[in-house]
């Protein structure tokens, strides 16, 4: 005879379903600015332009899985676009020589690629120590970092493009594999590390659990202070890492290198369902706002929108994603 007061799996498999269905909610809209592009433009649904989408999408995706997961472990990191500037710079300069206005160390390509993303691991660190570490208010030492690395990036540059480094720094953004430029293979590799990540190991579960409620957490044994430093400082590589994309499909690095940057990865998280207050969201969903936006740009780049136009558009839709969260959930969005 079965126990009445046993629970019943239906709990858990209506929670995974609805979960499931959050995590698909972007996908009509996809669906529908494909067929919007279609209708509106004859190149829009052509390969050519669809690989475009996802090559110049891939830089952003790495941003916002970066941000994404600092974002669910209840944290945010404004610096990110900035990293995604310095990190490389550092590496270009490295290798590059004095008259193409690099450091002339002539260090080999090998340890200046390994650098971009030690720098950005780095960087993640030092705003780790002062957030976690000494418990400072991580939005204003993230936004005052965004700045110190912005300075630091045009003061090493000092207004000059640098260009003249080896094949290997430019290959994520123009070599293809597959028939996709590889760089949109690097980013879809980390997006599902990670997303079996969060939501399979207890490494992830710990991030939710985090960010959900912390003293709830801590009192469960979950090393808070530890989750933290992780997504920081992986969030600081995968910037790095974006970065380098963003400079191999450009050819070059120079300072304004991902300026600016920050506004468009928050717009694909929000409207991806990525909680601002923790503990919620999916990494497929950022993906699939990651997309949206992708193809949104795209469209109104083919419609000639200027791109001042489509910096409000995004803001426009941070806006109402927020203002569709706090209808459906019914939860203050103040903190």
């Amino acid at each position: 005879m079965a126990d009445p007061a046993a629970p019943s799996p239906a709990g858990p498999v209506r929670r995974a379903a609805r979960f499931r269905i959050r995590d698909l909610a972007l996908l009509p809209a996809v669906v529908l600015l494909l067929v919007i592009g279609a209708l509106t433009n004859d190149t829009f649904l052509e390969r050519q332009n669809l690989i475009n989408i996802l090559g110049a999408s891939s830089a952003l995706g790495l941003l916002v899985l970066a941000e994404a997961m600092i974002l669910i472990s209840g944290r945010m990191d404004l610096s990110l676009e900035s990293i995604a500037g310095l990190a490389p710079a550092l590496g270009f300069l490295v290798v590059i020589p004095a008259a193409s206005g690099g450091f002339g160390t002539g260090w080999p390509a090998w340890l200046g690629l390994l650098i971009i993303p030690l720098a950005g691991a780095l960087i993640g660190a030092v705003n780790a120590a002062l957030i976690v570490g000494l418990g400072l208010n991580g939005f204003i030492v993230t936004l005052a970092m965004n700045i110190v690395l912005r300075g630091v990036l045009i003061g090493l540059v000092s207004g000059r493009t640098l260009f003249d480094a080896p094949p290997a720094f430019f290959a994520l953004g123009s070599e293809n594999w597959l028939g996709l430029p590889l760089c949109v293979w690097v980013s879809a590799g980390c997006f599902a590390v990670a997303g079996f990540a969060l939501r399979y190991h207890r490494f992830g579960r710990a991030v939710y659990a985090v960010g959900g409620n912390a003293p709830a957490a801590r009192a469960a044994g979950i090393r808070v202070a530890r989750v933290g430093w992780a997504v920081l400082v992986v969030g600081g590589a995968l910037s790095a890492v974006a970065g380098l994309v963003i400079a191999g499909r450009v050819g070059a690095v120079d300072a304004n290198q991902g300026s600016g940057m920050i506004f468009t990865v928050f717009a694909a998280a929000v409207i991806g369902g990525i909680s601002l207050r923790g503990g919620r969201g999916s990494l497929l969903g950022a993906l699939l706002g990651t997309l949206l936006l992708g193809m949104l740009e795209n469209l109104l780049t083919l419609a000639q929108v200027s791109a001042f136009w489509i910096q409000a558009i995004y803001g426009g839709i941070i806006l109402l994603a927020l203002i569709v969260a706090r209808l459906t959930t019914g939860e203050a969005q103040e903190s």
